[in-house]
């Protein structure tokens, strides 16, 4: 009977000990590509470019994991197409400047949108209290 019984008690043990280690293992950490919140400006931008073109486009900022975006209030909503961030106004106002009046060419190549990139984090990081680690524009569209 016991030569019976070392078969199962054997594959018995070898599924424990299996279950035992995979449980053990150090979970694989997860590295994370966008590291903090993204907040997009809600209302889209219609610029006036250079040589009397126009450009349309939606920015969205990435702030740091420590910055929190308040709740929109209740009582006192923002106006429609503005989002909670405090300091929204004065980043669209600045992200205005920075893009009037340039060529349109400077926004439809890659190197020149990674130039106004870093102009206007620069802008917004300097001239207000909202901390900004990257800019994205999205939804472009040149007239």
């Amino acid at each position: 009977m016991s030569k019976k019984l070392f078969p199962v008690i054997l594959v018995l043990m070898l599924v424990v000990g299996y279950a035992g280690y995979s449980m053990a293992k150090p979970k694989p950490k997860v590295v994370t590509k966008i590291n903090g919140t993204l907040y997009w400006l809600q209302k889209g931008f219609t610029i006036n470019l250079a040589g009397g073109q126009y450009a349309t486009l939606t920015i969205a900022l990435l702030l740091p994991p420590s910055e929190a975006v308040p709740a929109a209030s209740t009582t006192d909503p923002p106006p429609t197409g503005i989002g909670s961030l405090p300091e929204e106004a004065v980043n669209r106002a600045i992200i205005t400047n920075d893009l009037t009046d340039i060529p349109a060419n400077q926004l439809l190549s890659t190197s020149g949108r990674a130039k106004l990139d870093k102009e206007i984090l620069s802008n917004v990081n300097s001239q207000t209290d909202t901390k900004v680690t990257k800019i994205y524009m999205t939804d472009l569209a040149v007239q």
